[in-house]
């Protein structure tokens, strides 16, 4: 199985909803740290599981969907706990779509909101 994988860090703010977190539930930011993996069993005829370039532009339109942005306020939200189990979720949708038709094998999410927790989404 080969592995393709790029990763960003950004800056975005959120609050918690639905119940009592403390802290959590003002506005704050968070340095997040997000990561694309594709897998596929096999490469294209150029020895690639995909276009480095090409993964590199869909991940940093997505990025820039996010980034300094209140993550409350965005429709992709509403009603839901900007968590980072959602936001991977989130991330992971619009990351596939911004890839297009290129063929990529499972692609794989995970969102840092610090240096030690983590969130993944994949489908599959």
């Amino acid at each position: 199985m080969y592995t393709l994988a790029l990763s960003k860090t950004f800056a975005a703010r959120h609050f918690l909803i639905g119940g009592d977190w403390g802290a959590e539930n003002t506005p704050h930011a968070h340095s997040y740290r997000v990561e694309v993996r594709m897998q596929a069993e096999e490469l294209d005829r150029h020895g690639y599981l995909a276009d480095l370039e090409h993964v590199r532009q869909a991940l940093d339109s997505c990025v820039a969907c996010y980034a300094q942005r209140l993550l409350n306020d965005l429709p992709e939200f509403a009603g839901i706990n900007p968590s980072i189990e959602h936001f991977a979720k989130r991330f992971h949708h619009q990351f596939v779509n911004a890839l297009g038709e290129v063929p990529c094998g499972m692609v794989k999410v995970r969102i840092w909101e610090n240096e030690t927790a983590w969130a993944g989404y994949e489908e599959g």
